[in-house]
């Protein structure tokens, strides 16, 4: 199956990230960091999704004041934290590595020193499985096949997102309510966290909730939140506070992944995906999704603060977005950057039909969908940005429910067509001018999804600095953190903080100023 020059297939692209120990979805950025076939044996590992075995780090690690090369920028203090899925048992056949225990890490940086630490969050799944001793629940999303002993217990990985709350971290699963940690130590503190039972303890919670630009209060939404696979959707907003300040209930037109959403200063916006819940599957033993390629994709949006009764659902052909790197309304329209690939994101999810993976069209790139907000719409617009494979936008958090400019991914470098050449990248974009900066890491490292930390709470978009893990597969996956000026890329890391291990896995992480902790 031909593909453009340069581009890189999702299930390459996966096979790379968890052979960088970055996780199991599209959790690095760059496939192109691969090591080429021309590698020696040692050099070389197997890719998890072409027939090899993800090796679990299973080892919780403390590096206090790690080597750094360069300098820690001075106006740089805070934390670096991510979560990813590291299996707690070896997974059941057919299972998929989003169903690994979720393993917590910060990069907690002070001082101009840095240490690391990570934990496994304490879920109930987690907990009551080290009890037992072995695997309680087997399949991803499954629940029909889960042990009898766990029943009525969150089977939350925790493995997806982390976000800070009152002094905590949020280790999120979108299929469950947060687990709850201690922003310093990781140490677990409530492995369903209700905001005080304010949500339902079966209240489903998404891995990508938004923080609004103007209040801080945390937007987010729960689908199947009427039990296992229900069709509607509970959106709400909890304040700085942790008290629930808005809520109300949609319908989608199908049960598919709503991994993550976009929210502007006034409206709720969705984007249904074909990836949709299938119980045939299930009852033979499978995991939750199935791409159905005969099912249309929905943009939809709402008012926010509203009961969701003005809910607009406007028809597209089957394609898939499932990270937002921004959104924001303009003139009587409303937009949403977010990555689109034109079938199934995530090869080592089956197609309904049963076909083999349409590697090609599983290729991400960063498109921007848009609509009237008070006109008829025959259909979404839709307009490709950047000719950069980006499964993971980011932007300056501090945008998030408003018109916003930068973008921040990691991605291959799109300068070079021979993928054995081409280096793994961070991707600075300016959506005014349509241009992008590079940092090219080269093809011997994989770069995980990076995070921007501003350089104070007051400083322009985009000034601050850009964090992300490298892990060398010519090292055993040792890994760094590289911090570069957000503004000048191209210009290289100004500092490395030298790991003597491999990082923990990683799908999202999370930047949390120093004026953000506990005095």
């Amino acid at each position: 199956m031909s593909k453009e020059p340069g581009s890189i297939d999702r299930r390459e692209f996966l096979g790379s990230a968890m052979l960088a120990g970055a996780g199991a979805a599209a959790l690095s950025a760059s496939a192109q960091a691969q090591a080429p076939s021309s590698a020696p044996r040692e050099q070389q590992r197997p890719l998890p999704l072409s027939g090899g075995n993800f090796a679990p780090l299973r080892a919780e690690v403390d590096v206090r004041d790690c080597v750094v090369e360069g300098k820690i920028p001075s106006d740089l203090s805070g934390g670096f934290y991510a979560t990813g899925p590291d299996p707690q048992y070896p997974l059941a056949k057919g299972n998929i590595l989003f169903d690994g225990e979720g393993h917590v890490r910060i990069f907690r940086i002070r001082d101009g020193r840095v240490d690391y630490r990570t934990r496994y969050a304490r879920t109930e799944r987690y907990v009551a499985q080290d009890k037992a001793r072995r695997s309680l629940m087997p399949m991803y999303r499954n629940p029909s096949l889960d042990d009898p002993s766990v029943k009525g217990l969150s089977r939350s990985t925790a493995n997806t997102h982390v976000i800070n709350h009152k002094n905590m971290i949020l280790a999120l699963k979108e299929d469950s309510p947060p687990t709850a940690m201690d922003l310093n130590t990781l140490e677990t503190i409530d492995p369903v966290f209700t905001f005080d039972g304010q949500l339902p303890r079966t209240q489903p919670f998404t891995a990508h909730p938004k923080v609004c630009s103007q209040t801080g209060n945390i937007v987010a939404f729960g689908y199947e939140a009427k039990g296992f696979g229900s069709d509607v959707v509970a959106v709400f907003e909890i304040d700085k506070q942790g008290k629930k300040v808005w809520g109300t209930e949609i319908k989608v037109p199908y049960v598919g992944l709503l991994h993550d959403f976009a929210v502007t200063e006034n409206h709720i916006i969705f984007f249904v995906i074909p990836l949709a819940i299938d119980y045939e599957q299930m009852k033979r033993g499978g995991i939750h999704w199935s791409w159905d390629k005969d099912r249309k994709t929905y943009f939809g949006f709402f008012r926010r603060y509203g009961d969701g009764k003005d809910l607009k659902w406007i028809e597209g052909p089957a394609r898939s977005g499932t990270h937002t790197m921004g959104a924001f309304e303009d003139k009587g329209r409303i937009y949403l950057d977010t990555e689109i690939t034109a079938g199934n994101p995530f090869p080592f999810m089956p197609n309904k039909d049963g076909s083999p993976p349409d590697l090609a069209a599983s290729t991400s790139y960063i498109h921007r969908l848009s609509a009237n907000l008070n006109g008829r719409n025959k259909g979404y617009s839709i307009e490709k940005m950047y000719p950069l494979i980006a499964p993971l936008p980011r932007q300056d958090d501090r945008y998030n429910t408003m018109p916003y400019r930068y973008g921040f991914m990691a991605c291959p470098d799109p300068n070079e067509p021979d993928r054995a050449k081409a280096g793994a990248c961070y991707a600075r974009v300016d959506n005014q001018t349509r241009t992008f900066k590079l940092w090219n890491a080269g093809n011997r490292v994989s770069l995980a999804e990076p995070v921007f930390a501003p350089k104070s709470p007051t400083a322009r978009e985009g000034e601050g600095y850009l964090m992300g893990v490298a892990y060398h597969l010519d090292q055993g996956l040792r890994s760094d953190l590289v911090i570069l000026d957000a503004e000048h890329l191209e210009e290289g890391p100004i500092a490395t903080v030298r790991l003597p291990v491999q990082a923990s896995p990683q799908v999202h992480g999370w930047w949390v100023r120093e004026d953000q902790y506990p005095v």
